[in-house]
């Protein structure tokens, strides 16, 4: 038995609750992870996990033993991590969680050019607007977009984007411009969701930002979706700049309640909070930060 890829094997099930997750993430037969577990198990004579056929709960000696074993992995990381910045060469996997529009759109060109820059690397993508959990999903990094981090989050700010309230010029003429963000509960808004309808929107006035209630009959959780319908004059949008500048472009919606947009949103590369960041996955940071938002 490989005992360091069965501790390794160990924490990433433990971690996913899901010897089905891990079989997944490592692209390998499920009976395997159960045996690399098994394997642990009867070496060190102790229950690790106890099965069932809802869930994995970890016992008390396998609670005690993944903390061990992450400072194990960690420490291996560190030593490997010193070793590849003494070299200057990235190598390895890199697993990311990347905003579907602004993936796509932003974030993909500027991923394939470090592709071609460092070819020791392997990029696996996932792009979805779902919040990721990174640890349960095996992910080394995910870039959110978001004014509200939640406590413990662990980041690196990227850059940043700004938010507008846009309309086209047939609904403002039908239905007339809001000149104060109190006057949306009169209009008809077009709003994004990812998890649930959000139904207010923040601006700042006097310093202070607020957040005011909207309704629509059209909800998606794609920007670009709701841009399409407010070019079709269906209502009013709020998006970010990345999306909206296409469409401000050619005219086909212009922006309203400039002088109470809200403060900017943080761009941020979001990491796994138990676990030593590779230099592979640093070498990335530093890449999106100086390409994509130019900053030193």
């Amino acid at each position: 038995m490989d005992k360091f890829n069965a501790m390794q094997t160990f924490v990433r099930v433990a971690e996913a609750g899901s010897f089905i997750a891990v079989a997944n993430q490592l692209q390998i037969a499920r009976s395997m992870v159960t045996r690399q577990v098994a394997a642990l198990e009867k070496h060190l004579g102790i229950k690790l996990i106890t099965r069932s056929t809802r869930r994995l709960t970890l016992t008390s000696a396998g609670s005690a033993y993944l903390e061990k074993c992450r400072v194990i992995l960690n420490m291996v990381d560190a030593a490997e991590a010193d070793f590849a910045e003494e070299k200057a060469t990235p190598r390895g996997r890199i697993r990311m969680g990347l905003p579907l529009t602004f993936g796509l759109q932003s974030v993909l060109p500027a991923l394939l050019d470090f592709a071609t820059e460092a070819p020791y690397v392997e990029l696996v993508m996932d792009l979805s607007d779902q919040r990721a959990n990174l640890i349960e999903e095996g992910l080394d990094l995910s870039i959110r977009i978001t004014a509200d981090l939640q406590p413990g989050d662990i980041v690196r700010k990227l850059g940043q984007c700004q938010l507008y309230t846009l309309a086209s010029a047939t609904y403002l003429k039908q239905f007339g411009e809001p000149r104060h963000p109190d006057e949306l509960r009169h209009h008809e808004c077009l709003i994004y969701s990812s998890d649930s309808a959000v139904n207010t929107w923040s601006y700042r006035e006097d310093g202070v930002t607020r957040n005011v209630s909207v309704r629509g009959r059209i909800v998606a959780n794609n920007g670009v979706a709701l841009m399409e319908a407010a070019s079709r004059g269906m209502g009013i949008t709020r998006q970010p700049d990345f999306i909206a500048d296409a469409f401000l472009a050619r005219k086909a919606v212009r922006k309203i309640l400039e002088p109470f947009d809200d403060e900017p949103l943080g761009i941020y590369a979001v990491l796994p909070s138990n676990r030593y960041i590779p230099h592979r996955v640093s070498a990335l940071m530093d890449y999106l930060r100086k390409h994509l938002f130019h900053s030193a």
